[in-house]
């Protein structure tokens, strides 16, 4: 369907994972630390 083979895509879905953790990480530190800031109460 996307023109890949499946290695290519395993290769692809591994470093997807790694790159949206590390984005989800992030934004929930910085989440954090804008509560931590400016807390809503």
């Amino acid at each position: 369907m996307t023109g890949l083979t499946e290695q290519q895509a395993k290769e692809f879905h591994e470093q997807f994972k790694v790159s949206y953790t590390a984005f989800v990480g992030l934004a929930a530190v910085v989440h954090l630390f804008i509560i931590a800031a400016n807390p809503w109460f």
